[in-house]
């Protein structure tokens, strides 16, 4: 099979990206580059199987000669898997146009490339976010959907049009709702901000919030077996599943006291207070996989484990690049 990854060069694009390839298919990646990197595609690049297209898909014409690109190399594209987007809620908060640009705006592109050149199935790297601030456990057909950040509401539009698009063009779509992705190779989040901190040896490590904020957290690893494993066995025009591991989840006191211990034994930690570490942070939500389960596929690894194992693969990759 011939792949299309938007957002290639991303944290959970280039692990995808390596895993289409190790799986004996063809890839063709694109990316811009402003929040992935390109050494997470070496080992990608390495492959005669593989070809690299840097630039921007958020305007169709260019999603449009892209996909074109990687058709003259490889032949046609059977799949899209869409990547790309903007994962910084932070930056999405104070300016929404980044969202409305790279999530939604890379979204109606690809639509549109699909479209034009008859690809007919497209998988969709979703959120948990899309759900909101909620008590109850989070299902696939829970709703309303009521995003408490412009990420999320860029999302579930994303997710609108897709579901759109399967009543007239594409043949199947899968959307899979993540919970907190961790893993090698990350742009942000908890872990990547707590070893990047502890690495200089500060006096204390300040934590926004209370720490009791608590969220399921999955290895990417597992992540990209997860969606393979969907793709291969979901066969509805529309498919939608959480993807996320069993239990309740690991809290960011448990994240940062095992950063410290990894890092920087002793070191104080400070937090800001709040239930809440930024606008738009859901402080805790529960997730069914139930669906996934019913498909017949479990994580092996625990929250708590994922993270550990997260936790060492970043403070390894801090000491390497050193």
């Amino acid at each position: 099979m011939h792949h299309f990854v938007s957002g290639a060069a991303g944290f959970i694009g280039s692990h995808l990206t390596d895993s289409l390839l190790e799986g004996g298919d063809r890839v063709s990646g694109v990316d811009d580059l402003s929040l992935g990197r390109l050494e997470n595609l070496n080992r990608a690049r390495s492959s005669s199987s593989f070809r690299f297209f840097r630039g921007d898909i958020s305007e169709r014409d260019k999603a449009i000669a892209c996909l074109r690109s990687a058709q003259e190399w490889a032949g046609t594209v059977d799949a899209i898997w869409h990547f790309a987007a903007n994962s910084d809620i932070g930056a999405g908060v104070a300016d929404a146009s980044i969202d409305f640009r790279k999530t939604l705006q890379t979204t109606f592109a690809i639509l549109e490339t699909a479209k034009s050149e008859q690809v007919r199935k497209i998988a969709f790297a979703s959120t948990s976010a899309v759900y909101g601030e909620r008590d109850d456990l989070l299902t696939e057909n829970s709703g309303p959907l009521l995003p408490i950040s412009n990420y999320g509401a860029a999302k579930l539009a994303s997710e609108a049009l897709l579901s759109a698009a399967a009543e007239s063009f594409l043949d199947q779509v899968w959307i899979f709702r993540f919970p907190n992705v961790v893993g090698s190779r990350p742009t942000h989040g908890a872990i990547y901000d707590f070893v990047g901190r502890l690495s200089s040896r500060p006096a204390s490590l300040t934590v926004l919030g209370n720490g009791s904020q608590t969220k399921p957290y999955l290895h990417v690893s597992e992540l990209v077996a997860a969606m393979k494993f969907v793709v291969g066995r979901a066969a509805n025009r529309r498919n939608v599943f959480n993807i996320g591991p069993l239990g309740e989840g690991t809290s960011v006191t448990f994240i940062a006291e095992q950063v410290v211990a990894r890092m920087s034994p002793g070191t104080k930690i400070a937090y800001t207070g709040g239930d809440r570490g930024w606008v738009g942070d859901v402080p805790r939500f529960r997730y069914s996989t139930d669906r996934l389960s019913r498909l017949g596929w479990q994580p092996k690894l625990s929250s708590d484990e994922a993270v550990l194992r997260a936790i060492d693969e970043i403070a390894n990759s801090l000491v390497d690049s050193r």
